[in-house]
């Protein structure tokens, strides 16, 4: 099951639940459609969940399942656990497959940090305690930013691009996280593409602009095709400056195997990194009941974000606004 149909599927229960009826006011308010961003024409935007009693720290929740990525998969069911302890969640949209690929999307999501860090005032969140979340291809691009957000440029005319896109904590589940060595050493994911990986085709078409007749023409060398895959392999980017990672991975899981949390947990313990792998015996690519793990998630987050003032996030910005 994909994390896609996962969220969509708790959204439907959740309204057909009888006890929905008689539910109390939420303790959080939502704010749909903020626009973070904006290219070739289009909206890039997320919604914020503002809980009444916040607590100053962020969770940037990455609406994805398999590169895909829509304002209807977002649910107040999935961040209930996090909102009631006060966090302000930001959904984020990226663009979605099969328009684009996913060094598009990644470039979305840096995107996404960098809006809400320098909104933080505004949204009354400190911008050295940020925490991002996802499952599945939502688990993969949180732990790009976890391991490769970017400095800001302080030259950038637009001020939000100014900003760094670093966070302080990572809390996925069952996330690929290395291109290049998709289920055994060796194997990359083009050859995954042409198995388990099938209907994942569109988000790895990666392409380029024919700087003659200005259209985007699909990159076909080999070479290139697999730097890419690493360059978006989030265990390429593991450095000792990571945040505190926590992933979960069910042992059974056919569509991403756990051995790419196994290599991401190696990779992070031997930089130093504070990570945690909680494997889920006999579940697969989802479990019924993984909306109660985000207690776990909340807990690392409890942990790990109330120290993060300490090491602050390389910025080039003047105060928020």
């Amino acid at each position: 099951m994909l994390c896609r149909r996962m969220m969509i599927a708790s959204l439907l229960m959740a309204l057909a639940a009888p006890a929905a009826l008689g539910r109390e006011p939420a303790a959080w308010t939502r704010t749909e459609d903020v626009i973070y961003g904006r290219k070739h024409g289009l909206a890039l935007t997320l919604d914020v969940f503002t809980p009444k009693e916040a607590n100053g720290a962020a969770v940037i929740f990455t609406v994805s399942g398999g590169w895909f990525s829509a304002h209807e998969a977002i649910s107040d069911k999935i961040f209930e656990e996090f909102l009631r302890r006060g966090y302000t969640v930001f959904a984020v949209v990226h663009g979605s497959q099969p328009k684009f690929t996913i060094p598009e999307v990644v470039d979305d999501m840096h995107r996404s940090v960098r809006f809400i860090r320098h909104h933080a005032k505004k949204y009354g969140i400190d911008p050295d305690r940020m925490a991002i979340v996802g499952c599945s291809a939502g688990g993969h691009l949180s732990l790009i930013i976890g391991t490769a957000g970017r400095k800001g440029d302080p030259n950038a005319k637009d001020p939000v691009d100014r900003e760094s896109s670093r966070v302080q904590a990572v809390g996925c589940y069952f996330p690929p996280t290395d291109f290049l060595n998709y289920g055994q050493p060796g194997r990359d994911v083009f050859k995954a593409l042409e198995a388990e990986l099938k209907p994942f085709k569109a988000p790895f078409d990666f392409e380029e602009l024919d700087p003659q007749t200005r259209q985007f023409v699909l990159i076909a060398d080999p070479a290139r095709r697999l730097q890419i895959a690493r360059d978006i392999s989030p265990i390429t980017h593991v450095t000792k400056d990571d945040p505190p990672t926590l992933i979960l991975h069910g042992d059974a899981d056919k569509l991403v195997p756990i051995q790419q949390a196994q290599l991401m947990q190696q990779s992070l313990e031997a930089a130093g990194v504070p990570v945690r792998l909680v494997v889920k015996e006999g579940q697969g690519h989802g479990w019924p009941d993984w909306l109660k793990d985000m207690a776990l998630l909340a807990d690392w987050f409890d942990t790990h974000l109330t120290t993060a003032k300490e090491t602050p996030v390389a910025t080039s910005r003047p105060a928020n606004n």
